[in-house]
């Protein structure tokens, strides 16, 4: 008769277990997966998938007891924190290229056409959706999703499973990682802030040496033609500094 020992259930579940709960943690917390249109079967599947795919390179996990609620429930908290804090790391490096269009867009005066965006459930601008999806795109083609992999199961053996459950509170401190918004965010604009900056102290100038020209009918769309024209000729040089930040963000759990 086939028999099966709690030892032994506990032995195939548990390599399984943990690397699950914080991977579907990382995918509740990252951009895009975390949206409303994505299914919660695409990503427990997900999850699922990359547990066992990682098996090989994970340390040995700590086998529970089922019937010790108190330390199972510390243990799911540890890794619903740490995939929360990674894919808020990944958030923040989203949000503050987004950051960086709105302040590019204030310079160019686009700021107006705001606008309702029904997948983050906020107000946004145009500039800002542009730069949104154009950071996805970008996270897949500089192989983003495979750092962000890397990271994740290095962060196994950063942060094990069972010691220390809130360490990586204390080490991380993952509560001033807002700040990384606005100081990646004005990193990116700063070149094109700068230039249009320019721009409007040269309307500034001619405003007072020719006062006949209407300042308002010629400098919008000369802001708006050279903020354009600045945006795509700064575009190819938009991998390093997201490259860098999403390094630097990742590199708390490696």
């Amino acid at each position: 008769m086939f028999a099966v020992t709690e030892a032994q259930l506990l032995a195939w579940l548990t390599p399984l277990l943990w690397p699950f709960i914080r991977t579907l943690a990382l995918f509740a917390g990252l951009p895009i997966f975390s949206q409303r249109n994505m299914p919660m079967r695409v990503r427990v599947g997900l999850a699922m998938f990359v547990a066992i795919a990682a098996q090989a390179s994970l340390p040995p996990m700590p086998v529970v007891p089922l019937d010790s609620p108190p330390l199972l429930l510390l243990l799911v908290s540890q890794q619903l924190l740490i995939g929360l804090a990674m894919g808020f790391s990944v958030r923040v490096v989203f949000a503050s290229l987004e950051f960086a269009g709105e302040l590019i867009g204030l310079q160019m005066g686009l700021n107006f056409a705001g606008f309702f965006d029904p997948a983050t459930g906020s107000q946004g601008t145009s500039t800002a959706r542009f730069f949104g999806a154009l950071v996805a795109f970008l996270f897949i083609a500089i192989n983003g999703h495979l750092l962000l992999i890397n990271a994740l199961v290095q962060s196994f053996t950063v942060f094990p499973v069972g010691e220390e459950p809130f360490r990586f509170l204390r080490v991380a401190q993952p509560q001033v990682w807002g700040a990384e918004i606005f100081r990646i965010g004005l990193w990116i604009a700063l070149p094109l802030i700068t230039m249009l900056m320019f721009v409007n102290l040269v309307l500034g100038v001619i405003s007072r040496v020719a006062p006949q020209i209407s300042v308002f009918a010629v400098g919008f769309p000369l802001t708006v033609s050279i903020g354009l024209v600045g945006m795509v000729a700064t575009l190819p040089l938009m991998q390093t500094p997201f490259m860098t930040a999403l390094e630097r963000m990742l590199a708390v759990f490696t």
